[in-house]
């Protein structure tokens, strides 16, 4: 699944090659044959992989009791260990915005369950403000994810992450804005 994402964030989509991937994983093609029929059933495997990791992490995270406004930046952190996974990520979450990617209705869904994940009250983005709605928390933390991603890797040295934890306390608070 790797191989894939990395050959997809490196080529594109389009231009990746079943050989390429199957060269990249170190099996034959005739073997990534057996296991994925189309390119588009490999990509959509390799982001389901993904995502299952996110989760995974994710869980560990809050097990440890981690405070809640600093949940996401702990899973950020992480990602940041990584930063050609993250790169690799980024590219092919730009490329599905395309309506015509294999992938789009994948990011579009996968949007969802991030929403009902943050939605949740152990992220406090479940309640409605005075000036914001949950919705709009919501659609607030992940422009901010995004946004870090990329700064980071623009810019690694420059610490960011206590930004989402300043963003998650505001969010969280029921003071007025």
């Amino acid at each position: 699944m790797r191989a894939a994402s990395a050959s997809f964030a490196e080529h594109g989509y389009e231009r990746a090659s079943l050989r390429d991937i199957a060269a990249r994983a170190d099996v034959t093609h005739a073997a990534l044959l057996r296991h994925f029929a189309t390119k588009d059933e490999l990509l959509l495997a390799a982001l389901a992989q993904r995502d299952a990791d996110d989760d995974d992490l994710a869980r560990r995270i809050i097990q440890l009791k981690v405070p809640r406004e600093k949940v996401l930046s702990s899973i950020l952190q992480e990602e940041f260990a990584h930063p050609e996974h993250l790169r690799n990520w980024l590219a092919i979450t730009i490329a599905a915005t395309n309506p015509e990617h294999p992938a789009h209705e994948f990011f579009i869904a996968r949007r969802e369950r991030m929403r009902d994940n943050f939605t949740s009250t152990r992220l406090a983005t479940s309640e409605d403000s005075n000036e914001l709605t949950a919705d709009d928390k919501v659609t607030m933390v992940m422009a901010m994810i995004d946004g870090l991603r990329i700064q980071f890797l623009l810019d690694p040295n420059r610490p960011a992450l206590h930004l989402l934890e300043t963003l998650m306390r505001f969010i969280a608070s029921t003071d007025e804005i």
